[in-house]
């Protein structure tokens, strides 16, 4: 005889503070109900390093940066049931989005790593180290489809409560969140 399986839920980080995580720890003791709902399957509050497949709900802090947030954006759509933007910077761009108006990302290097205080004066260039900025940061709808949002900067710990009962109930619920299109 085999157990039901339980939903697989995953968060994800791109760009942004981690403010919407820290939110997401403030469920405090909700969090042991959860983990008896849910298998965590990907994120960045543990060591896992591939994002699985057939994940269930997957909420995404942060807006899209960089190609690696791209990259990781459509990989975790192709895998996902459920994709939840979440958080003001995911939703909106807000924060990360302050550097739009700066213009192109190689002019916005040269300002910050060759031109300011930096002492060594070089744009870091290894690889693997600073991945590739896009021409514009994006939302994540912008770049992928969003099934539902959950706003704040960050969301509060009961808004992300009553979005994830609401998802494990069988799916998105326009009273804690706004959703477009």
């Amino acid at each position: 005889m085999t157990a039901a399986r339980k939903p697989r839920l995953a968060t994800v980080w791109l760009g942004g503070c981690s403010g919407c995580h820290m939110s997401f720890l403030d469920l405090d003791e909700w969090l042991f109900d959860l983990a008896g709902l849910v298998d965590v399957v990907y994120s960045p509050l543990m060591d896992t390093k591939e994002y699985p497949d057939d994940v269930d709900v997957v909420l995404v802090e942060g807006a899209v940066a960089n190609r690696d947030n791209l990259e990781l954006a459509e990989r975790l759509r192709a895998s996902s049931r459920l994709v939840v933007s979440f958080g003001d910077c995911a939703v909106t761009g807000n924060v990360t989005a302050l550097r739009n108006p700066q213009g192109e990302p190689a002019a916005l290097l040269q300002r910050v790593y060759v031109d300011g205080p930096d002492r060594h004066g070089v744009v870091p260039s290894a690889p693997g180290i600073v991945p590739d900025l896009l021409p514009q940061v994006q939302e994540l709808h912008a770049v992928i489809h969003v099934d539902a949002y959950v706003p704040g900067c960050p969301p509060s710990a009961e808004r992300i409560k009553a979005a994830l009962t609401s998802l494990l109930d069988g799916g998105p619920d326009h009273r804690w969140g706004i959703r477009f299109g």
